[in-house]
């Protein structure tokens, strides 16, 4: 198993942001925080940091956005979600592109970090895409 972990970015504690098994790479939940730790009050923003996020750790690990299988989104808000999709989908197609994996949206009443309003989880497969070499 290797441990994925953006350059320079501080050493989580208590977990990993990305875990390599195989072909795999599971993302951790990943917020819509800054690299100082600082959120925006904004969903959009949010959305779109944690988005960064994701792709970041996918890069990391030597694969492309378009290699997501799996993305499971927590969100405080359903309300606010569905009030927003349209910004959301632009945020996505500028950080993620026109891929559209398997998605599952789910409501939680809060998440670790009090400041958080979405959390992100990635499953990414590293065997090359069809077509490619």
């Amino acid at each position: 198993m290797k441990f994925v972990n953006p350059e320079g970015w501080p050493r989580p504690s208590g977990y990993s942001n990305g875990v390599v098994e195989g072909q795999l790479l599971f993302i951790s939940g990943q917020v819509g925080w800054d690299e100082a730790g600082a959120f925006s009050p904004d969903l959009i923003e949010q959305i779109h940091r944690a988005l960064q996020n994701v792709r970041a750790i996918v890069q990391a690990a030597g694969a492309r956005p378009e290699q997501i299988a799996r993305l499971t989104w927590y969100v405080t808000d359903r309300q606010a979600y569905k009030a927003r999709r349209a910004e959301i989908g632009a945020a996505y197609r500028e950080i993620i592109g026109r891929h559209f994996p398997a998605m599952s949206i789910v409501e939680v009443s809060g998440l670790i970090e009090d400041e958080a309003q979405v959390e992100i989880e990635a499953t990414v497969v590293l065997a090359p895409i069809e077509g490619e070499g």
